[in-house]
């Protein structure tokens, strides 16, 4: 069955689409701030959700000390955007990335984040083009084996060697807890801090993150910011996380049933180039809000195929259908624009501005 608003949406722009719920993200993005708030830490939301200087600028007036992104590109659409304090969570390396954060710190403020001395190395280049002093939090691996320096003892090593090095100032630490690892976090920022306040240093940034873990904002001793990224939207993982219910999730992607070849399988015109095929650990490729019990069980490019072997109802071919992605992230970064809809009303469209900034 499809709702007046997705036959609205499919007659205006076609299926599939990326379709925003304005209430809910901006319901989302005041719960958030206030749990931040609450947690006595300051709020740097990560736009590698959203990836729009709109939605970052609101976010920063409800109440966010900055934003954190993950590429030089993203951190250049938004400085261009004229946001002044940026997080890149990222280790940066050459030149060329060395020329661009040179530019940046010329019009905002950025930190940067490293976790080996490579990086360390490279990075009084950019100080020196942007002739302003640059801070350097040092990634701590508390857990996920992604990235990060493994011990305390490695991470006041490598903050001695940002202290010393030219243009370059120490800011503190940047953490990752998985959820459940809090306490053996807090055992290494311990460790960490007291060893570079014994070489005359301190840690004025804590940050830790992300979306999954804000049930436990606020529980690092010493923290000073959060980094939630996926909480703006939501996505199917953030309900299995229990950080998030369903009338959180504001992004669906709208697609239309354009096969019913057997009773128990279908077509959707939404595959892995509008879906991700990251799956999050979950079975299927997204919840179908009006056939819950059905699957997307695989994807081809342009074709979702759906298992409907467990589905009470079944749709037809025509329908136009909402998904809940896995993991909206991604699902974003594949689309140029998103529909803005506020109950059945549509707002226009929304530029997704960072979209495909890889490096």
């Amino acid at each position: 069955m499809t709702t007046p608003l997705a036959a609205k949406i499919a007659r205006e722009y076609g299926t599939p689409a990326a379709v925003i719920d304005m209430d809910r993200v901006e319901r989302n993005i005041a719960r958030i701030q206030a749990a931040c708030d609450a947690a006595g830490v300051a709020n740097r939301p990560h736009i590698k959700t959203h990836k729009s200087p709109l939605l970052a600028a609101m976010q920063i007036k409800a109440g966010a000390k900055g934003i954190t992104c993950q590429k030089l590109g993203e951190a250049e659409v938004m400085a261009d955007a004229g946001i002044d304090d940026i997080l890149i969570s990222y280790n940066l390396i050459g030149e060329e990335k060395m020329a661009r954060l040179g530019a940046l710190q010329g019009k905002a403020n950025m930190t940067v984040a490293c976790d080996n001395s490579v990086v360390v190395a490279g990075l009084p280049q950019a100080a020196a083009a942007s002739g302003r002093q640059l801070s350097v939090v040092v990634e701590c691996d508390t857990g996920r084996k992604r990235a990060g320096v493994e011990t305390p003892a490695e991470s006041i090593a490598l903050a001695r060697e940002i202290a010393g090095s030219k243009g370059l100032k120490f800011a503190g630490f940047m953490l990752y807890p998985t959820e459940t690892g809090w306490a053996e976090a807090q055992k290494f920022f311990d460790e960490a801090l007291a060893g570079v306040r014994a070489h005359g240093l301190d840690a004025t940034m804590v940050s830790t993150g992300g979306s999954p873990n804000m049930k436990n904002v606020g529980k690092l001793k010493g923290a000073t910011e959060h980094r939630p990224g996926t909480y703006i939207y939501n996505d199917r993982m953030q309900v299995a996380a229990g950080v998030a219910s369903w009338d959180d999730c504001a992004l669906s992607i709208y697609s239309t049933v354009v096969s019913r070849a057997g009773p128990d399988r279908g077509i959707l015109d939404a595959g892995s180039k509008t879906l991700t095929s990251d799956t999050g650990g979950l079975e299927g490729h997204g919840l179908i809000l009006e056939h819950p019990e059905a699957k997307i069980a695989r994807f081809a490019e342009e074709h979702g195929f759906l298992d409907l072997t467990r589905s009470n109802t079944r749709p037809n071919v025509g329908d136009v259908v909402r998904i809940v992605p896995n993991h909206v992230c991604v699902v974003v970064n594949m689309m140029d624009e998103v529909v803005m809809v506020r109950g059945d009303e549509i707002l226009g469209t929304l530029p997704v501005a960072a979209r495909g900034k890889l490096r």
